[in-house]
């Protein structure tokens, strides 16, 4: 996490986990955690246009990959407010 978003976390426990297709055929294998954020300052990583905490109405308006809000709203990890 500090990598990707230079935020130190600790690792709470598992979310859970959902398999993606990517291009050319390939297959990903997505494991998500429930982490508490413990310091540092959130930034986006290298390979990211942006980093940012939402609110649940923020996230609504996002263009997210296909899934993603129904799986975190599957395991309970969606922002409460």
């Amino acid at each position: 996490m500090l990598e990707e978003t230079g935020v130190h976390v600790e690792v709470l426990r598992s979310a859970g986990r959902v398999q993606r297709d990517g291009p050319g055929g390939v297959g990903y294998d997505i494991e998500d955690f429930v982490c508490a954020a413990r310091g540092g300052q959130l930034q986006a990583g290298d390979d990211a246009l942006d980093a940012r905490w939402v609110t649940r109405a923020e996230l609504a308006d996002l263009d997210m990959a296909p899934g993603v809000v129904e799986a975190l709203a599957s395991w309970d990890a969606l922002p409460r407010y």
